[in-house]
Parts: structure tokens; C-alpha cells; sequence
């Protein structure tokens, strides 16, 4: 391995390369390529690549597509290997791997047919031959030149360090992680073709991205862990051409941008201050009042006493000070109350507030403490939902939801047979789509309506007033299968309308962008687009406008970047918990890939219970449970 000899990286065993985003790495794959294609082919020979059908590869895929219609390269003289498949799976159906290569690559680009190796997912009489088969393609191909990739394609933890292409069992995780895909657990197959573990690690070189928070736990294993069968893609370790490029938020648990004063030299910035003090009590088990000299010096944090030349009980006051002017219970702003060390401002009072909610339970499920909070002392509250939601709605909903409209006929006076055709029609109609097939268009329909349902109920029992219930539906999220258009002028459009229509004083949206299929990614950039745009429009109110960022349901915000804390009672976590259970169409899904089983009130009281606790153990006073908030830093 050519590790680079910085002490600032002594605990990776793996190179790995820190971005902004995704558009920089992307493009240096492409120029890899781009070259590596023109040098084979002056040997007479062609580029063969193993590919990825993952979300964090789109980027790349779309930019060799860019690059192709430039003219800077030519497929003619590229061979494609796909790296695993559901199996069995109609190759045409939504989910099929190599339906997601024909959309992205294979049809926008010159690739001859004979140079496309996509793995069969189609039904067939021996599978064991069909891999042995595969493996002899590539070897007669001349092996793999570069692998793009996100993962080790479908390799189970257990699976053999030696193995190849071969047919595998899905374990349960998978195929939870799987669910929303597929529109149900039930329908996701069992098993799976893929590359072997060796046959990745034969390749000459490999490029294994990834993007976002929910990946920062698996990149710190990788790249700082030991080898071992129950996380396959630690073999990467031992491959001698290997460029791992994540980008800042995937970066987080790395040990030289977790805990930097471990590594080297710091800038001890108040952030990293905090940090670090936080760090120290809790590996010491004290509250941040009771560190000592002894305890910075003997920990590797005497650099900050140095820097600061000050004593440690004057850092702990300091920081102890800080975090306690995070914690307010008026998230709008306290009336009549002196503001200067709290995070929201006291005037104007009441404050108009837009919560944008991804999907039609974020906002309860992250957040709904505040937001009844907010409710309860006077505040103008506009909910804002910026997607139906409705392709995470099972289809047993929507039947059982028409056969009350059947049932309840007779009540009102309504056309009792129209209701019965509806309702025979409907069921027809999904009897005969295949498993994880998108819906037909009435489907989706009755789908969106039993969200925007739930939504109302939520709000209701929050007191927020009907028509301060907006549901947006931007048309980047409506194409009724899991693949979503990129952010569009309409969509933009639409959320600027609602802003300029309330002028509200707080924007509240959920900030996280670890959404594994990127909606909450493509929302979040939907309001911040927005709001630049009204503001070069030279609206001065929007000027006073914050806007706080809430975390969705993967993680909570690091205490060290919480600007706002937001304690709850028992009353309010119960309260909390009743919004959310008015999303009863939502109670069994898979919250996010590899997500444990409990339903989504238990999952987020234990994060908003520990943040108490945390809170709690640092020396604060005790909560039932707080939920966090980071201001949004806009660039002049």
C-alpha cells in the first residue's frame, strides 16, 4: 500500500481521499478512464471495467455519458462487466441491474452489445456453471482493469476472502435494506448473483466511493478496522492499487477528523474546542467542571492549555457556558426576556415559521417535540411537505382504505356501486402488477391521499390550523418508482412561492443528508436554492429569516455543532409520540438500509433520550429528552 507518511493519518491502514462532493472525484475516474481507454487501445487492446449499480456511482456514470458526448471517449474500445444481480428477477423490472446500466450508460453511449456483460438474473437450470461461466468472460477479456464501486458488490459478511462469481443467499438485513425498492420485504428475492470477493481483488485498480453520514461508521471501520470476514470490503486493505474518495460528511469518524489532536497540530477553534472537551469527559466519565490539568495533559489535549495559556477550569467554564446557552425551551424566541445569549432572538413575537418536511412524518419523527413547542406558545405554524411520500404506502393500505369508503357508503348517502367498481377495479389492478412494479396512476393517487391523510391528523393534534398545512409535491419525486429526477427550476419554484407567500421570521428543514435514496438531499437544496434567490431579488425580510436545520431519522447532530437545544418533558415525548403514531401507514417500514426493527417512535425517543443524557453527563441539567438544531451558515 503507498500510504502517505502524514502522522495526521497513523491510524489508516487504507488511502483515502477527503472531498466537498461528489464532482471532483468523479472527475478524476473519468480522466482515469479516459486515458486508460486511449492507452489500451494503442496496444490493440480494450479497458475493462467492473461496474457498480449503486446510487453513489450515478455521478460517475452520468459524467462518463458528459464526456462521451463531448468526445473526449469512445466505448467502442470498453468492456463491461456488472458486478451482482438480484436473482431470480425479470431483467426489465425496476429494480434489475442491469435495467439501472441500460438507463444510466449503456443507451446514452456507442458501447457495442458484444463488449455489455450484465450477470443473468433470469431463472436458469445451473447457476453454479453460469458463474463459472462469467468468471471465464472476464478472464478472457483479460482480467479487470478498474472497478467502480460502493461496496463489495453482493458479498455477505462470511463470505471467503478467495471467492468468485458465484449465487448467494441474501441475509435478512439485506433484504430489509432492500424493502422500499421492492415496495415490501416480501418482494425482494432471496438471493443474489455476484462477484467474488477475488475476483474484486484481481482487478489492477479499484475506486470504492462513499457519500454521506450514514456511511461514516462503515468508512472508519474500513479504513482504521482490522480485516475480517464480517465486513468483506475490509479486504480492500490488502489491494495494491486502492482509492477510497468520500466526501466530508462519510469523513466524520476518521480518527484525524474526529479526534484531530490525536494526529497532530490543531487550529483549536471554539468548535473543535468543544469537541474535544466533550471527548475528554466522556472517555473520563466526568462533566466538563470537574476536567483537570492532569486530565488534558494525559489525554493528548495539553497542546489546547498551551495554545490557550490559560488554565483547564477556565476552557471548562467557558465551554460549560456555551452549551448552556444552547438549550432553550422557546425555540421562536422568548418574549420580553433578554436574548443575548440565547439562540433565537425574542423579537418578533410571535414569529411566522415554515417546517419543510421531506415526506409527510419528518417533521414529527425528528422534530415533533418543537414543533408542538412552537404550536403551544402562539406561533403562526406553516408545515410544509415537500413530497407525497406515497411510493412508501403497501398496497394493502390502499385496499384497506377503499373498502372503508365501500363500507361507509350507506352512512352518507353516497353511490354504493360506484364505491364497489372503484374498489373491485383497484384490487384488480394490483393483483395484477408485478412486485415492485411502480403503480398504476389512480394507485399512486390513493396512496398520496393516505399520507397527506395522516399529515392532517398529525397537525391536528399539534393545533396547527388546516390551512397552514401545505403539501407541495415537487415534481422532482413524482416519476412513481424509486429513481428520482434531479432538483428542477419547478421545483425550486414552488417552495420560493410558499416563502414568499408566509415571509417567515424561521425556516426549520431537515438538514441530514444521509437519505440513502436523496430525497432529503434534493428537499434540502430546494430551500436553500430559495431562499438565495429571494434574497438576490433584494427581499430585505429574508434577510431575518434563519434557517435551522433539524437531523431526519438517521442520526442527531453532534452536541459540539448543536446552536440549539430544545428540551423535552415526559408530557412532550408522549405528545411527540402520538403525532407520530398517526402515520399508520408508516409503522413497518425499514427506517433506512441496515436499520434495526423497532418502530419509529421507540427509534426516536432513544435518540432524543441519550442527547438528554448526554447532555446530562457533560453537567447540564437532567431532561427527559432534547432535540438539536444547527443554523444554516449562508455566504454573504
Amino acid at each position: 500500500m503507498n500510504l502517505s507518511s502524514d502522522f495526521s493519518r497513523r491510524y489508516e491502514k487504507a488511502p483515502v481521499s477527503i472531498f466537498k462532493d461528489q464532482v471532483e472525484p468523479s472527475q478524476i475516474i473519468v480522466d482515469d478512464i479516459i486515458q486508460m481507454a486511449y492507452a489500451k487501445g494503442k496496444l490493440g487492446k480494450k479497458l475493462v471495467l467492473a461496474l457498480s449499480a449503486s446510487s453513489g456511482c450515478v455521478q460517475v456514470y452520468e459524467d462518463l455519458v458528459k464526456a462521451y458526448k463531448n468526445g473526449r471517449l469512445s466505448f467502442k474500445n470498453i468492456e463491461v462487466f456488472t458486478m451482482d444481480e438480484y436473482y431470480p428477477l425479470d431483467r426489465n423490472e425496476l429494480q434489475s441491474h442491469y435495467r439501472f446500466f441500460k438507463e444510466y450508460l449503456f443507451d446514452q453511449v456507442d458501447i457495442p452489445a458484444e463488449n455489455i456483460h450484465c450477470i443473468n438474473s433470469e431463472k436458469m437450470d445451473d447457476v453454479d456453471s453460469y458463474c463459472n461461466g462469467y468468471e471465464q468472460e472476464i478472464h478472457n477479456a483479460g482480467g479487470l482493469d478498474i472497478v467502480i464501486t460502493t461496496g463489495m458488490a453482493m458479498n455477505e459478511p462470511g463470505s471467503p476472502y478467495n471467492s468468485r462469481t458465484r449465487q448467494i443467499t441474501l441475509n435478512h438485513t439485506t433484504r430489509v435494506a432492500a424493502a422500499s425498492d421492492f415496495f415490501a420485504t416480501e418482494n425482494v428475492p432471496y438471493h443474489a448473483i455476484t462477484m467474488g470477493i477475488g475476483t474484486i481483488l484481481d482487478a489492477s485498480k479499484i475506486y470504492f466511493m462513499a457519500w454521506g453520514e450514514g456511511k461514516a461508521s462503515m468508512i472508519k471501520k474500513l479504513v482504521e478496522g482490522e480485516i475480517t470476514d464480517q465486513m468483506p470490503s475490509s479486504y480492500l486493505q490488502s489491494h495494491k492499487c486502492l482509492n477510497i474518495f468520500i466526501d466530508e460528511a462519510a469523513s466524520v469518524s476518521l480518527t484525524r477528523i474526529d479526534t484531530p489532536w490525536l494526529t497532530g497540530k490543531c487550529e483549536w477553534t471554539d468548535y473543535l474546542t468543544r469537541k474535544a472537551v466533550f471527548w475528554l469527559c466522556k472517555k473520563l466519565g466526568k462533566p466538563i467542571l470537574k476536567l483537570t490539568d492532569r486530565d488534558y495533559n494525559d489525554n493528548g489535549m495539553s497542546e489546547l492549555i498551551t495554545q490557550r495559556g490559560v488554565l483547564a477550569s477556565e476552557i471548562n467554564i467557558k465551554v460549560f457556558n456555551d452549551l448552556q446557552h444552547t438549550i432553550s425551551g422557546w425555540p421562536g424566541g422568548k418574549p420580553n426576556a433578554d436574548d443575548s445569549t440565547r439562540p433565537v432572538k425574542s423579537k418578533p413575537f410571535p414569529k411566522r415559521v415554515i417546517v419543510f418536511s421531506p415526506h409527510p412524518d419528518d417533521d414529527v419523527i425528528s422534530m415533533g417535540g418543537t414543533v408542538a413547542r412552537l404550536s403551544s406558545q402562539g406561533h403562526e405554524l406553516h408545515m410544509a411537505y415537500e413530497v407525497s411520500g406515497n411510493i412508501a404506502v403497501f398496497d394493502h393500505d390502499v385496499v384497506r382504505y377503499l373498502d372503508f369508503i365501500r363500507e361507509s357508503c350507506d352512512i352518507y348517502g353516497y353511490d354504493v356501486k360506484k364505491a364497489e367498481a372503484v374498489y373491485e377495479e383497484v384490487k384488480k389492478e394490483l393483483k395484477k402488477k408485478h412486485p415492485g412494479e411502480a403503480d398504476p396512476m389512480d394507485v399512486r393517487h390513493i396512496k398520496t391521499v393516505i399520507r397527506r391523510g395522516e399529515a392532517r391528523a398529525a397537525c391536528r393534534y399539534l393545533g396547527i390550523p388546516e390551512e397552514r398545512v401545505h403539501f407541495l409535491e415537487l415534481p422532482f419525486y413524482e416519476t412513481g418508482g424509486v429513481k428520482k429526477n434531479p432538483l428542477g427550476r419547478a421545483d425550486v419554484d414552488i417552495v420560493k412561492k410558499l416563502i414568499k407567500d408566509v415571509q417567515p421570521h424561521q425556516i426549520f428543514a431537515a438538514g441530514d443528508l444521509s437519505d440513502p435514496h436523496g430525497t432529503h438531499r434534493v428537499c434540502f437544496m430546494a430551500v436553500l436554492q430559495a431562499w438565495r434567490e429571494l434574497r438576490a431579488e433584494g427581499n430585505d425580510w429574508i434577510k431575518d429569516c434563519h434557517v435551522w436545520m433539524y437531523r431526519g431519522a438517521w442520526q442527531e447532530w453532534d452536541v459540539a455543532e448543536a446552536e440549539m437545544a430544545v428540551p423535552l418533558s415526559p408530557e412532550e415525548v408522549t405528545i411527540k409520540r402520538e403525532a407520530i403514531f398517526k402515520h399508520q401507514s408508516q409503522k413497518d417500514r425499514p427506517l433506512f438500509p441496515g436499520s434495526d426493527p423497532r418502530e419509529f417512535w421507540q427509534r426516536a425517543e432513544d435518540r432524543n433520550r441519550n442527547t438528554a443524557i448526554l447532555y446530562d453527563k457533560l453537567g447540564m441539567a437532567e431532561y427527559q429528552a432534547m432535540e438539536l438544531f444547527v443554523k444554516y451558515k449562508f455566504e454573504d
